[in-house]
């Protein structure tokens, strides 16, 4: 189930482009794109981004941005080697072509999760396209839910990071289940600050799903920190890749007596099996943004996705009017951690 625009709750402030604001895309998401220029009240601008017949990708600039605030939108989403050289080659065109500042909009930051080293000779792939983006010219990221806050201090230049879970919260309220028949669920020990500021919002309890991770894309849920007999857990993570941590942690939600399973998450990578798996999963919905493009008339009835495309518009036309950011949300203390 797909929700259009109209249908998420707006934010408080007006919008008044002007001529120098310019949003560009490269071809990973460009429904999302449309969706945050038209509610800017402007247009996606041309560019031409094609393949030569080897793979190498070609960009060209199809109007001036001479002396312009130039935002690109490019999520690096699957294909991730092929999204990501697409954007620094598009951030490239627009140095070339003297941009005033150059924003790289990357509402899913691929490669994130390998923020640090966990055993020896292992590469740090979050610093890496930290100083990839750097290089090719952005002077600025707009970032939604990076895997980690750390991420934000691997760039030499302006990060903004901004959160998904404002939307998320408000779609579980509009549901209208009682608080106290509510329990708000960490898949892990990373996320409880996440799911901590959820419980906060809806008023109701906590508990955590204590995980354990042999190999990467492959984690054994345990046991559940908490009460959850009777109630109606609400799962709250950033990713889901290959479903099977979150599948895996309802399963021993409804065996410890759960009465309803919900998941929220800000990234829907869905590799592999992840599709099926959440199909025939004990999860009543599975609520996702767009964030990453989806297939809607290919997922199961249970998967919901919602637009980010009002949060992000906002963010960027803050950072065009030179205004705050972080007081779009009004947590940021409480998501710093």
């Amino acid at each position: 189930m797909a929700l259009e625009m109209e249908e998420l709750p707006k934010l408080e402030r007006a919008i008044t482009p002007t001529h120098d604001i310019k949003l560009f895309a490269g071809r990973s998401n460009t429904k999302l794109a449309q969706e945050i220029a038209n509610y800017l009240g402007t247009s996606v601008g041309p560019m031409v981004v094609k393949n030569f017949a080897d793979g190498e990708i070609y960009v060209q600039v199809k109007e001036s941005v001479r002396g312009d605030d130039v935002f690109i939108i490019q999520p690096l989403c699957n294909p991730v080697n092929e999204n990501l050289m697409e954007l620094l080659i598009i951030i490239d065109a627009f140095k070339r072509a003297s941009a005033k500042s150059i924003t790289a909009v990357i509402p899913y930051y691929g490669y994130a999760r390998q923020d640090r080293k966990t055993s020896g000779r292992e590469a740090i792939t979050a610093k890496l396209v930290a100083d990839l983006l750097t290089t090719a010219g952005a002077n600025r990221v707009l970032a939604m839910d990076l895997h980690t806050g750390q991420i934000q201090g691997f760039f030499n230049i302006l990060v903004d990071h901004i959160f998904a879970t404002t939307i998320l919260v408000n779609y579980i309220k509009s549901l209208k289940i009682n608080p106290d028949d509510i329990v708000a669920v960490s898949p892990d020990t990373g996320g409880v600050q996440r799911t901590r500021y959820f419980a906060k919002q809806v008023g109701c309890t906590l508990a955590i799903i204590d995980k354990r991770r042999d190999k990467h894309n492959e984690a054994i849920a345990n046991n559940v920190i908490g009460d959850v007999k009777g109630k109606v857990c609400v799962m709250f993570d950033d990713i889901i890749d290959t479903a099977g941590t979150i599948c895996g942690a309802a399963r021993l939600l409804k065996e410890q007596g759960a009465k309803d399973v919900y998941v929220c998450a800000t990234h829907p990578v869905f590799s592999g099996p992840a599709i099926e798996r959440l199909g025939s999963a004990p999860i009543k919905e599975c609520i996702v943004t767009n964030t990453i493009p989806l297939d809607m008339s290919k997922m199961p009835p249970n998967i919901t996705q919602l637009s980010v495309a009002p949060l992000l518009g906002q963010a960027i036309a803050r950072i065009h009017d030179d205004e705050s950011v972080s007081s779009l949300f009004g947590f940021e203390k409480e998501m710093s951690v």
